[in-house]
């Protein structure tokens, strides 16, 4: 027997065993009216009524429906409402320029766009049949109708394109089917421990990567959710007490926002011994991941991936082994990108680039067959970050390749330094890049952004206990703050372009 894996078969099965369970809890604070608490329920009700307005529409299968949005109740909702009935979902990152947006749009081909009423101005500028502000002028839902049903569902269909940040190019649309999207939701809440018991806070944007599969995991093993529709340190805090939130996933930047504010929290941290924390979008020092562990107490995890693996490669949570292990040595085995996830292989080319093979891989990247070829020669994908695999089989991602710096003949993984740099306790956030040197070729280079009086002198003679001469910084420049994209990655094109300005190749 073959039954077609959906991710409706998410949402059906909470309607089904968690009906009258509270489902979500919206963002209060929103210029849309909130949806306030809604049960399983009124959730999957909200589809269904969803997809009937697409059906009015007339919206076909496979048609494309973007929704341009902070974190929300209504975009939680149309991840079920739009690709539980044949649809194509295209989350698109808020914080996108104008131009950006008019791209995804118009390469996607979308049907319809939703936006949040921050970004309506937006909509005017949009060549789209249907535009609609959320929760103003026309609501998602359409009460009442009952949707045409998806006849002859397929796994292989494509239920989402999820487009890249585009830092550094075009971003390309990822094409995820639901199988893609199922199996990695599956296999996330299986090495996560996910459960009805779950109370999951979407601190990570619900656009990117399709919230890593949480939005499904989540949903389809009855746990409830809570909308953060902006990242503020002291308001997850908040919320976590407040919730008794049990599960979050976060890039670097979030974590460090938590830590500061649990510096001035007034009384015992929320969700000591409770929360788990899951980690990804650079790899974090150190030092980042002890303090989460003494400082929170909560449960530490990274995992590495990329939006084209649908997230999920490797995963990395504390084992028995290393219980009796002292809370710096924890810490550093927990700062590798992980073990492969279930169901996923991970090889390393003669070049260094990390491989991977798994039913969680995009289907192509929309409309660019040539890339998609790319990418996936030798049927496997080809992730463009340079790693190795461990004694234990662990991966550790030493740089993206293009961010490795080849300083005096010798390759240095910008990582590392960055770790040695967040080691000392003057440093708040550091990026190290490679700049153009006559004699080195390329000099090892830390931005540092510092909350004390230090010198750069200090800092360089700091990274000498932790590294060959070689990897130290050679020149250290303070900043204010470093540009990170909407997911807290660093951008570190930006950094090198002053430096490398009137360079024909950004290599020397």
């Amino acid at each position: 027997m073959y039954y077609p894996l959906t991710v409706r078969d998410f949402l059906d099965r909470a309607e089904s065993v968690y009906p009258d369970r509270v489902a979500l809890v919206d963002e209060p604070d929103q210029p849309a009216p909130s949806l306030g608490r809604l049960t399983y329920r009124e959730l999957a009700a909200n589809a269904r009524a969803q997809a009937a307005r697409l059906d009015r529409l007339g919206v076909p299968r496979g048609g494309r429906v973007a929704v341009i949005s902070q974190n929300s109740g209504r975009l939680l909702t149309s991840f079920f409402g739009v690709s539980g009935w044949g649809r194509i979902l295209v989350p698109v990152n808020f914080r996108l320029s104008l131009a950006e947006i008019e791209y995804i749009v118009g390469h996607s081909g979308a049907d319809v766009v939703y936006a949040d009423p921050e970004l309506k101005d937006k909509l005017d500028a949009l060549d789209v049949r249907h535009k609609f502000v959320l929760g103003e002028d026309d609501d998602l839902f359409l009460h009442g109708t009952e949707p045409e049903e998806w006849t002859d569902p397929d796994e292989g269909a494509t239920a989402t394109i999820n487009y890249t940040s585009g830092t550094t190019a075009r971003p390309k649309g990822v094409q995820l089917t639901h199988r893609n999207l199922w199996l990695n939701a599956t296999v996330f809440g299986l090495h996560l421990g996910v459960s009805d018991r779950d109370v999951y806070l979407h601190t990570l944007p619900m656009f990117h990567a399709n919230g890593w599969g949480m939005p499904y995991v989540v949903t389809g093993l009855g746990g409830q959710h809570v909308v953060l529709r902006k990242v503020d340190g002291a308001e997850i805090l908040r919320r976590i007490d407040e919730h008794g939130v049990t599960l979050m996933c976060a890039a670097p930047a979030v974590v460090s926002a938590a830590l500061e504010a649990a510096a001035d929290w007034d009384g015992p941290i929320p969700g000591r011994d409770r929360v788990r924390i899951v980690v990804a979008g650079a790899p974090p020092p150190t030092r980042t991941i002890e303090r989460v562990m003494e400082e929170l107490g909560w449960e530490f995890n990274q995992i590495y991936g990329l939006t084209e693996t649908s997230p999920i490669v490797t995963v990395n949570r504390m084992r028995a082994e290393w219980e009796e292990l002292p809370r710096r040595e924890q810490a550093a085995r927990l700062g590798r990108a992980g073990a492969p996830a279930l169901g996923v292989r991970v090889s390393i080319d003669e070049q260094g680039e990390v491989l991977t093979s798994s039913n969680h891989n995009l289907d192509g990247y929309w409309e660019q067959p040539e890339e998609t070829a790319r990418v996936q020669a030798g049927n496997t994908f080809h992730t463009g970050d340079g790693g190795y695999l461990d004694d234990e089989s662990y991966l550790v991602i030493s740089d993206r390749k293009k961010d490795v710096i080849i300083s005096g003949g010798e390759n240095v993984s910008s990582i590392e330094v960055e770790d040695a740099l967040m080691s000392h306790a003057a440093v708040r956030e550091v990026a190290v890049i490679g700049i153009p040197d006559e004699k080195w070729g390329e000099l090892v280079t830390a931005l540092v952004v510092s909350g004390d009086d230090v010198t750069a002198e200090e800092l360089i003679a700091h990274c000498r206990q932790y590294l060959a001469g070689y990897k130290c910084p050679k020149r250290i420049d303070f900043v204010d703050e470093l540009p990170r994209t909407a997911t807290g990655k660093l951008q570190k094109f930006k950094l090198r372009e002053p430096f490398w300005e009137g360079h024909d190749r950004k290599v020397n």
